[in-house]
């Protein structure tokens, strides 16, 4: 499947965090996220392996009580079922990648 830019649509999964779905494929789907400064992702979990790239910007994360602090050019990779949250610190800028696809971000 190719994608080109101007045809992705974004949606607001919630306050200041902006969602477009760029591609997907029978095992992954890849997203790009803008988080406002300021905007927080509550503690969840779910079953799929995240793995993401900071384009731009500044975010914590809380993963299952870890404190970290993801700024540009940073990447990371967090198992399925493993609890975590995001604050944005600055507007940032981020893909990620989920296996298996989430179908929510369809």
């Amino acid at each position: 499947m190719f994608r080109k830019k101007d045809t992705a649509e974004s949606r607001q999964l919630m306050e200041g965090i902006e969602l477009t779905t760029l591609v997907h494929g029978e095992k992954t789907l890849m997203g790009q996220f803008k988080i406002a400064r300021g905007s927080a992702i509550p503690a969840h979990s779910h079953p799929h392996e995240q793995t993401g790239f900071m384009i731009s910007g500044k975010v914590r994360f809380n993963v299952d009580g870890e404190i970290v602090d993801v700024e540009t050019g940073d990447s990371w990779c967090l198992p399925g079922n493993v609890e975590h949250s995001a604050e944005a610190l600055e507007d940032s800028v981020v893909i990620e990648v989920f296996s298996p696809v989430r179908e929510d971000y369809l």
